[in-house]
């Protein structure tokens, strides 16, 4: 039977520490960009996909965030006292997850063009993927510095070294967070195996993207989703 992703973890557990004053007293999934918490900007796009579940990961400060989703239907996994990392943070959600793949995505980062979420669900093929990243051509990357993180074959699959950044959403296999021995630890470690295996693949986004990591960021991603020359 066909695997497919019904629920949405979104990451908001982080410090936020690269935004300086601004997390001083905020949780950075809460810092608005063109007047909406970056977290609504995520929750926005996750809901156009109608998943079962929407959860959210919390630690610093996150009595913050789950007063502002308590109007909605969002479940929410405390992480305290520890920050476990991407893969900890996801396993920790698994049971309101529920254990098949799901998609996961990061909340410091803005999107002009296509869903994401839509874009994965259309090319998900669980029979050949472990996981499928959303990866973003440097030109495309606003205010993104670096060589990038992976190279797309023709065929979709994934090799690491400069060229296309992640875009911090996916779908992903659940399986191997089991054989992890670590409490906290990055989701790396799945993608490795994957690798090997050959069922890590990407896909190309045809359209803009923004990492609001810093204070910088906030007024790049106004500029981008204004649709005006960043």
């Amino acid at each position: 039977m066909r695997q497919d992703p019904d629920a949405i973890m979104l990451f908001a557990a982080g410090f936020g520490t690269r935004m300086g004053q601004l997390t001083q007293n905020r949780p950075k999934p809460l810092i608005k960009v063109a007047d909406k918490a970056l977290l609504d900007h995520s929750l926005e796009l996750a809901r156009a996909v109608s998943p079962k579940r929407i959860v959210v990961n919390t630690h610093y400060l996150g009595d913050q965030i789950s007063d502002h989703l308590k109007a909605d239907d969002v479940l929410i996994s405390n992480e305290a006292p520890d920050v476990l990392e991407t893969g900890g943070g996801l396993r920790h959600a698994l049971p309101l997850l529920g254990h098949g793949p799901v998609y996961t995505s990061n909340t410091d980062a803005v999107w002009r063009g296509p869903n994401p979420f839509e874009l994965l669900r259309d090319a998900w093929r669980p029979e050949d993927m472990d996981a499928l990243l959303l990866c973003v051509p440097q030109h495309s990357a606003v205010g993104h510095k670096g060589r990038g993180d992976f190279i797309i074959a023709p065929d979709g699959h994934l090799t690491r070294g400069p060229g296309l950044i992640y875009g911090g959403v996916q779908i992903l296999k659940t399986d191997g967070l089991a054989k992890v021995s670590e409490d906290a630890f990055s989701l790396n470690l799945l993608w490795n195996d994957m690798l090997n295996a050959k069922r890590l693949f990407g896909l190309e986004y045809s359209g803009q993207w923004c990492d609001v990591g810093a204070p910088e960021g906030i007024a790049l991603a106004e500029t981008m989703l204004e649709g005006r020359h960043v």
